[in-house]
């Protein structure tokens, strides 16, 4: 019997080592790979374009042309009151040097505007090809060249030029999302535990599973041709952090609890696993599921997030399901200091907010739901004040080069477009297309380029400015025209993003909707508590649009939304949100399990979880709050929209309208399983569970 509990013993402190070893092999494992993630981020245009767009199958033709893909530029001089003949000077000898060092399609040529204030020479090279560090070189150098001085001012526009500062822009994401991530989070772990060291552990943690889920996705980019950018790479750390804590809050917090029923470490994590873990397993499956839906996009950078998110939620849950217990019974008891939960000590009682909202729910809970719900459904009426389409020179949130000169550009041009529309054509119809283009209304001219693999290319200019109304009829027209030719280019990139995006809504968010429903019935045995949450996390996003409708503009001065801001915020809102409802409603069925009668199990679910909910939400709500300091509109609006939806969900849909809707409807909210039944011999209630100082 002695070697029996000395065997056990034993047992008990080898598994959190041979964990923590197996941590250490994995890690070995991935660090090559981890390291790579960086190498094969790609933020060129084709990289986040629809799969089947005209605009997409012009970029990859043009690729395949002779000398590959082309960099094109517009140097622009211009000085107030006119230029003057030194200037012409200075702009000719400046595009002679850059045509001596760097090879170019054809010798620019100047075109001065009608006023003389301003001289522009397009530039177009294909030396840098498919390269985007040669890009951006070839870009920096003709800016180093092409500089002005004594009120003559040069910029360096065009489509390459904003590529490159797009490129910039997100390639210094990286460091400062992950610090600001980690500092975001920290603070709110000190906050939360009260304690100088605990907050490391979880921290420590996700920092782990953020460095494994860049080697994973790693390789899913080379096993599966999976697209990774700046922006998915960034949203997958954000859900890393994010998520990672919420699991970590809800283990640590039945863990302390189970500290003080239990003697040792390791009995009581494992009690704290089996309490929590089949909750927090269903919460991840249901993210991973809503983000996977996103592999139903069109668009490559919505479909490419999808399989990034759910490397992110799923690293982040083996983490810390299993590294997380490993380091705090390794630790043991000491790693909550001051608030060491003593082995049969109750926690300090403590008047619960939660309770009290719970209580004041229960009471009118049908006014409740109604208030709530009014509120929420003229929040949302704010949707209507969004501004429209976000266009390429309002995408960033200070002017770089490339958006400054194309602003020069539209004042000093208006009578005719600076941004070229590339159309292909096949090689044996390139006259023809020709003539038909010439022949469009709104094109001013059009003249054929590289020819190569059946393919001709077409440059053409349209009389209205870029991304204009007038422009947007001109390459319309010129697609409804030009059967078997395909037409591309900036403008004609944007107009596609939009079509795509509500191409997109329509078929992924029915799909998200029933995925996540047919779990929650899974997981509730019931139709109409999953059809409460799913409804709650969708009048939530509505409302979180509506509030950035009514903050973008007048607030932020945001010229656009990104098209992509509703499928995004919705696969997002709905994955992350039901999560909470899922903390709630599993332990509303606990506790319905336990005997309690329907309106109790509600309050007791409410009181004894609000407090971890609220953490989490809280957490959550911060980290993607932090992308609202990124230098990219789309970035803000998107962490904006979801930290806002996180915040309402957490505090009143999960406290208030899903606590009401289940008082009111008693045992129906778990129709048709059999907790909606009346029990034929009624059971005593088990004595409730001490709540956690979490809860409180």
């Amino acid at each position: 019997m002695g070697a029996a509990r000395t065997s056990d013993r034993g047992r008990r402190r080898a598994v959190p080592w041979v964990m923590l070893g197996l941590w250490i092999v994995v890690l070995a494992i991935a660090s090559p790979f981890s390291s790579k993630l960086a190498d094969v981020q790609r933020d060129r245009a084709v990289d986040y374009l629809p799969a089947s767009a005209d605009s997409t199958q012009v970029a990859k033709i043009q690729d395949q042309l002779p000398g590959g893909e082309t960099t094109q530029m517009v140097v622009v001089y211009q000085r107030d009151g006119g230029l003057t003949e030194a200037d012409r000077e200075t702009a000719a000898g400046q595009i002679e040097e850059i045509a001596g060092a760097h090879r170019l399609i054809a010798e620019p040529v100047g075109v001065p505007s009608k006023d003389g204030s301003t001289l522009m020479y397009p530039v177009a090279s294909n030396e840098p090809g498919t390269d985007e560090k040669a890009r951006d070189e070839l870009v920096n150098a003709v800016r180093e060249v092409a500089t002005g001085e004594d009120g003559l001012s040069v910029e360096v526009g065009g489509e390459g030029a904003l590529a490159t500062d797009a490129s910039e822009v997100y390639n210094s994401l990286d460091g400062p999302l992950l610090y600001t991530t980690v500092a975001v989070v920290a603070l709110l772990l000190i906050i939360i535990y009260r304690s100088p060291f605990l907050w490391l552990v979880p921290l420590f943690v996700a920092g782990v599973a953020n460095y494994l889920s860049m080697g994973v996705a790693y390789g899913l980019n080379q096993w599966f041709g999976t697209s990774v950018s700046g922006q998915s790479s960034g949203i997958m750390t954000i859900l890393v952090f994010g998520a990672g804590t919420d699991y970590a809050l809800l283990l640590v917090s039945r863990y302390r609890e189970e500290l003080r029923r239990i003697e040792r470490p390791y009995e009581a994590m494992v009690a704290a696993l089996k309490g929590c873990g089949p909750a927090v397993l269903a919460s991840s499956g249901t993210v991973a599921a809503g983000l996977l839906c996103l592999l139903a996009a069109d668009l490559n950078s919505s479909r490419g997030m999808g399989p990034l998110g759910t490397v992110g939620v799923l690293c982040a849950l083996v983490a810390m399901l299993t590294l997380l217990p490993a380091v705090l019974v390794l630790l043991g008891r000491r790693v909550f200091w001051p608030l060491i939960p003593r082995y049969g000590s109750t926690p300090k009682a403590r008047r619960s907010l939660f309770a009290a909202m719970g209580s004041s729910a229960g009471r009118r809970p049908v006014a409740v739901l109604v208030g709530g719900g009014l509120l929420l459904g003229a929040l949302a009426l704010g949707t209507f004040n969004l501004p429209g389409s976000l266009k390429q020179e309002d995408s960033f949130t200070s002017k770089p080069d490339a958006v400054a000169a194309m602003e020069t550009l539209a004042a000093a041009y208006p009578e005719r477009g600076t941004q070229a529309i590339s159309v292909i054509t096949p090689a044996d119809r390139a006259e023809t297309t020709l003539a038909e283009i010439r022949d469009t209304r709104g094109v001013d001219s059009a003249e054929p380029g590289r020819s190569g693999g059946g393919w001709t290319e077409i440059s053409v200019l349209a009389t209205a400015a870029p991304q204009s109304a007038g422009e947007t009829a001109t390459i319309e027209d010129l697609r409804d025209r030009l059967d078997g030719s395909y037409v591309g280019g900036p403008s004609a990139e944007q107009i596609d993003l939009k079509d795509t995006n509500a191409r997109d809504r329509l078929i992924v968010v029915p799909i998200v909707l029933l995925s996540v429903l047919l779990i929650l019935i899974a997981l509730l045995r019931s139709l109409v508590a999953p059809l409460i949450l799913v409804a709650a996390v969708v009048a939530v996003w509505g409302a979180a649009l509506g509030i950035g409708g009514l903050v973008f503009g007048p607030l932020f001065g945001f010229e656009g939304t990104d098209p992509g801001l509703g499928l995004l915020s919705f696969v997002f809102l709905v994955a992350l949100g039901v999560d909470y409802g899922i903390f709630l409603m599993h332990r509303m069925r606990e506790e319905s399990l336990n005997g309690a009668e329907p309106d109790v199990a509600a309050l007791t679910a409410l009181r004894t979880t609000g407090g971890v909910i609220a953490s989490a939400g809280l957490v959550l709500a911060a980290t993607f709050a932090v992308l609202t300091n990124m230098p990219m509109v789309q970035l803000v609006e998107l962490g904006f929209v979801i930290a806002v939806g996180v915040l309402l969900d957490t505090f009143l849909v999960r406290t208030y309208l899903v606590t009401s809707a289940s008082v009111a409807l008693r045992r129906k909210v778990w129709w048709p399983g059999p907790l909606s039944k009346e029990p034929e011999h009624p059971v005593p209630p088990k004595e409730p569970e001490r709540m956690t100082a979490a809860a409180h």
